[in-house]
């Protein structure tokens, strides 16, 4: 039994063994799919800071180029309003001088009026030719910066109008990075979470290959002791009835020594009973009868004893038989009786140990089912996300 136990704590090592080889080795897995998610999760940063950085210096020279632009055109339409107004000028001085030429003839040819007031109608047109040129002149510039400021607003309309669809175009991009990287961390999970549910599944399985292997070698173990133990009892048993049979001779020697003491104390009363009826019968009978009555007498215990020397040694031959018979009927029982009470024992063994293994196995499939509705619900969650 000691080695029994000892077996038992041992057993009970290697479980104790395995479930923290099993542990480590899921600590290690966890450690490593953790890595990798810190992993990716740094590379999807790395990217993303990339493409903010290509984005904005995609944007900081979209809007140089768009502000160089705009200032070429404000300067084109610049220079194209001071060609104008040049042109401008350029007419009313020859409209001015025609005029004032126009106007000198006229006078020259009028000899009725006079020279001061030819001058006088002279500076009146000059001045106002000059007024409405200057009105014209300024109704030109403040067309042209009617002009000017319209084309700026539509400039920078046009510029940020640009600017917007740029920065949708940057956000659809740095939007679809995001999606394919949650999509690439999905994924992630998604294999993890697959790889995490075979190495539970492998844990699992081992475990109970372990305990199924030590159950059997329990089970072989308490098969052995059983039968171990039936066959010691037989052998017990066997020594007993052996002992039995070597004694019996001293037991029949014993009980023949009774026999023998009961014939003798029944021929010693024989022989006293004989004495007396003798001495009666001396006395009582005539002297010349004694000699035939003493032989009379004398054959007639003969045969009494004779007989009782006849039921002497049948009662000893009815006593050997007796106890022999006696001796197998109980051996026999008593084998008969090991033998149920063995095949009860091993019978009971074998329904403890169909019993122990049933449970085992009703235990690894709960076993199953739990890890199996773990996963399940660890894949809706991140189904979920």
């Amino acid at each position: 039994m000691s080695g029994y136990k000892r077996m038992r704590r041992q057993h009970q090592k290697q479980l104790i063994v395995l479930e923290n080889k099993l542990k480590a080795e899921m600590d290690e897995h966890k450690l490593r799919l953790q890595k990798e998610v810190e992993t990716q999760a740094n590379n999807t940063y790395i990217e993303l800071e990339r493409l903010a950085k290509k984005q904005a210096a995609q944007l900081e020279k979209e809007m140089k180029a768009t502000a160089t632009e705009e200032k070429r055109i404000q300067q084109q339409i610049l220079v194209q309003q001071k060609k104008e107004l040049t042109t401008f000028l350029d007419t009313q001085k020859k409209q001015y001088r025609l005029c004032r030429d126009r106007m000198k003839k006229e006078m020259n040819e009028d000899l009725s009026t006079p020279k001061e007031e030819k001058q006088e109608m002279l500076s009146r047109h000059k001045e106002t030719m000059q007024h409405s040129q200057a009105e014209e002149e300024a109704q030109l510039l403040n067309q042209q910066r009617l002009i000017y400021e319209r084309s700026c607003r539509a400039l920078k309309r046009r510029s940020l109008i640009k600017k917007h669809e740029f920065e949708q175009e940057q956000i659809r991009e740095e939007l679809n990075k995001k999606k394919m990287q949650k999509e690439m961390e999905h994924a992630l999970m998604i294999r993890q979470d697959e790889s995490t549910q075979d190495l539970e599944r492998r844990q699992l399985e081992c475990l109970h290959r372990l305990r199924m292997e030590l159950i059997r070698l329990q089970h072989h173990t308490e098969l052995e002791n059983q039968e171990e133990y039936n066959n010691r009892r037989q052998r017990e048993l066997h020594r007993k009835h052996a002992l039995e049979r070597r004694q019996q001779p001293r037991n029949l020697k014993t009980l023949e020594m009774q026999i023998k003491k009961q014939f003798q104390d029944t021929c010693k009363v024989q022989n006293k009973q004989y004495k007396a009826l003798r001495n009666h019968q001396l006395e009582v009978s005539p002297k010349g009868d004694h000699k035939t009555l003493l032989k009379n007498l004398k054959e007639e215990q003969t045969r009494k004893l004779a007989v009782l020397a006849e039921q002497y040694e049948q009662s000893i031959n009815d006593m050997m038989a007796s106890q022999a018979l006696r001796l197998e009927a109980e051996h026999e029982a008593e084998c008969q009786a090991l033998k149920r009470q063995l095949q009860q024992e091993m019978e009971l063994l074998d329904a403890y140990q169909n019993k122990t293994k049933a449970q085992a196995e009703a235990q690894h499939e709960r076993d199953m089912q739990k890890l199996e509705q773990k996963a399940s619900l660890r894949r809706a969650h991140l189904e979920q996300k």
